[in-house]
């Protein structure tokens, strides 16, 4: 009876470390957010401009350091058992025994570990899949072989009117004016096969599909972000899929009308953007030479 009692009592000692440990994980996760600063972002672009993107590079960082933990507990729990268990003689340990706690720590951490890191994920997206039902700008992607189009549109869906457009060529790299501290949609879709829409600076990427499926999100860059961010697709599209880059212009909302008004008026778009004080092509990358006769 006593031993009865001895094992289910180290059985509850293992599952209270096992609690506590993920707890730890995660709590450690949750509070050295700012540690990735000093690992460049573990790989993870850092410099978010939007809204969003402090989430999910929050989310990255706990997650890097949560796995970083979990390691170091494994690694030294290996090499314990190397110095520990290490061979003594020629005679066989035995090979039947069993270590209860033990067992249940490596059955119930997984799956704790698991379960939070489910949980924040389903958290985390849900917040930036989020789209508004009125949204402050509208701005349809078309993706080709290989470059950009950017409408901008007076409604949501693709029955609605583009009131200005640019498009980008060989010889000048397409500009995606967006205005700061508002509401922005944006419509993906393609002219042919699978693109991808990335903005390093969003810190995420979204695929564009071709046909009626028409990928959409929405972020809202902060104010204090005005500038230029290179975009790029980050989907191999073909031949010259290297080339196919854009550029993102983050400016004030009373520039970013007059910008949308000196397109409606027929100016070009480098004749446009200087118009607004800006610079008339791109700063952030320019034309390759894609030898295309």
């Amino acid at each position: 009876m006593g031993a009865r009692t001895s094992r289910s009592r180290v059985a509850v000692r293992g599952v209270g470390l096992a609690v506590a440990g993920t707890a730890a994980v995660t709590l450690l996760g949750g509070c050295l957010r700012d540690v990735g600063s000093g690992f460049a972002g573990f790989g993870w672009p850092e410099g978010g401009i939007t809204d969003r993107s402090e989430r999910m590079y929050d989310m990255w960082i706990g997650s890097v350091v949560a796995a970083l933990l979990v390691g170091l507990l494994v690694w030294g729990l290996i090499f314990w058992c190397v110095v520990r268990y290490r061979k003594r003689g020629e005679q066989l340990p035995v090979q039947t025994r069993f270590n209860l706690p033990m067992e249940v720590f490596y059955t119930i951490a997984p799956f704790l570990a698991i379960a939070v890191l489910f949980y924040y994920t389903v958290v985390i997206q849900t917040d930036v899949e989020a789209t508004s039902p009125d949204p402050d700008v509208t701005v349809e992607v078309v993706a080709f072989k290989w470059n950009w189009q950017f409408n901008y549109r007076d409604g949501l869906g693709p029955d609605a009117n583009t009131t200005a457009s640019t498009v980008g060529s060989s010889d000048q790299i397409p500009v995606l004016v967006l205005p700061t501290g508002q509401t922005i949609r944006f419509e993906l879709t393609s002219e042919d096969v699978v693109h991808s829409f990335w903005v390093p600076e969003l810190l995420f990427k979204r695929d564009v599909f071709p046909g009626s499926l028409r990928n959409e999100f929405e972020v809202t860059i902060r104010v204090d972000n005005e500038g230029a961010y290179i975009g790029r697709c980050a989907e191999l599209c073909g031949t010259y899929h290297s080339t196919m880059n854009f550029e993102v212009r983050a400016v004030s909302p009373d520039r970013y009308q007059q910008y949308l008004s000196a397109l409606e008026s027929g100016m070009a778009q480098p004749e446009a953007l200087r118009s607004i004080g800006e610079e008339p092509f791109a700063t952030t990358t320019k034309p390759f030479d894609t030898r295309r006769t």
